[in-house]
């Protein structure tokens, strides 16, 4: 079990994408982490930063997302040019993607760099520190699921474990069960992906 002093003097990369109906679970988990002693930085996507949806404004939820991590919001980080310093700065012990979508893990997966979170995870990776993705995305067991195996297999990268969650209606999606979020990041600071990964 957690504790409030599981997280102390550890900074973390809390790094928002466009997955909009998870926002309120991906939110809840940053002030738990907060409670726990971790020191949040809020980066998020230009999807996330500014597309409003029927799950809020762009701007107030940037806002919340700032509120929550304590920082003001000109302090989010925003912009690619904002993302670039975080590994040569050492800025994050650990970064966490959360909500990750199979977007943004295609663009992982690839190698590709076009938004403030693939290059902030990007600049993170060159000093072999953890990534840790908390997926949400409605081909996880289609399209998305060779950039899924290939992350998987990829050093320094942790999911947080996956879930299908509309079996019925939504056959290939899978979202990470982010009450296993603050477990998640403590296992893949010791190096380690905590099991089972996938669950019923």
């Amino acid at each position: 079990m957690l504790n409030s002093l599981d997280f102390l003097g550890i900074t973390i990369g809390f790094a928002v994408t466009g997955s909009f109906c998870t926002f309120d679970a991906a939110f809840e988990q940053a002030k738990i982490l907060r409670e726990l002693g971790a020191k949040l930085v809020p980066i998020m996507s230009e999807t996330a930063h500014n597309t409003d949806t029927r799950f809020g404004g762009a701007k107030k939820r940037a806002e919340e997302l700032s509120q929550i991590c304590g920082v003001e919001s000109t302090e989010v980080i925003k912009t690619m040019v904002g993302a670039e310093p975080v590994g040569p700065s050492k800025l994050f012990d650990v970064m966490l993607v959360c909500p990750c979508t199979g977007n943004t893990m295609a663009k992982l997966a690839n190698s590709i760099t076009d938004t403030p979170v693939t290059m902030a995870v990007k600049s993170h990776l060159r000093n072999l520190r953890p990534a840790v993705l908390c997926v949400a995305t409605n081909d996880a067991l289609a399209g998305s699921a060779k950039n899924i195996g290939a992350l998987m297999n990829t050093r320094n990268y942790y999911f947080v474990p996956l879930r299908q969650d509309d079996y019925k209606e939504k056959p290939t999606s899978l979202v990470s069960d982010f009450r296993l979020v603050p477990e998640t990041v403590k296992a893949a600071l010791e190096g380690r992906q905590i099991e089972p990964l996938v669950f019923s």
